[in-house]
């Protein structure tokens, strides 16, 4: 015997609150262009002053200069399907100057490929995020108007 599987709803967030979502977990993908192809690779990140500073596996001659990336990362409870994912684009640098750098290392903990293990400040030109909700479960938008942290 089969059951009709829960209906679930998504709800569409501010930006001020996909950012705001962004500072309740640590890590998250990077996605990058590399070769014609879209690369995916997994990253942690923290907000400091408005940017995403990202350290993930990726090759430093992909990143060379200032080039578009986009950085997603989620909290999705597995046994209801509820939670939220928040997708941020904008242009990344890599993070060069040594004593920064090593700042970074000690704050992130980070995966190497190899000799790949990447320092990005992410400048955001875009946040959106969504909300995943039971069907009987409705956003609370006075919830959103309370945030008050903007990228």
């Amino acid at each position: 015997m089969r059951s009709t599987p829960a209906l679930r709803r998504m709800f569409e967030v501010s930006g001020e609150e996909a950012w705001y979502l962004l500072g309740d977990v640590s890590q998250g993908r990077v996605v990058y262009e590399q070769r014609d192809a879209l690369a995916v690779r997994p990253a942690s990140h923290i907000l400091e002053y408005g940017r995403l500073i990202v350290r993930t596996p990726v090759p430093h001659a992909v990143l060379s200069g200032r080039v578009g990336v986009t950085y997603h990362c989620d909290a999705l409870h597995p046994g209801t399907g509820t939670g939220w994912a928040v997708t941020s684009t904008g242009l990344a640098e890599l993070i060069t100057h040594p004593d920064e750098a090593a700042h970074y290392r000690r704050t992130l903990p980070g995966w190497s490929h190899g000799p790949h293990d990447a320092l990005l400040r992410i400048h955001p030109q875009t946040v959106t995020g969504f909300r995943f909700a039971q069907g009987s479960d409705t956003p609370d938008p006075a919830r959103a108007a309370r945030r008050t942290t903007t990228p």
